[in-house]
């Protein structure tokens, strides 16, 4: 992995290249983005901000999306329930 850093994803260090998308993050550490009202998990669809199925809670700040948001080194996200 070229220049990678390090972000936190509910609660675990996750190790990712520079440059990723944060909903990517979620993906690389097996955790969904949000958890729907009847319980699924869901993940990030459409990749470009219109299907709002990324939202996800970065650094505290709830429904973000996260397929918008470069992850940065120290970054925590969170499943949004």
């Amino acid at each position: 992995m070229r220049d990678p850093i390090v972000v936190e994803v509910n609660g675990r260090a996750v190790e990712v290249p520079r440059g990723t998308m944060s909903s990517s993050a979620f993906l690389i550490a097996e955790a969904p983005c949000r958890i729907s009202f009847s319980g699924e998990p869901r993940s990030a669809l459409c990749g470009m901000g219109i299907c709002f199925e990324c939202r996800a809670v970065a650094d505290g700040v709830r429904h973000i999306r996260t397929c918008q948001l470069l992850c940065y080194p120290g970054m925590t996200l969170e499943t949004q329930r």
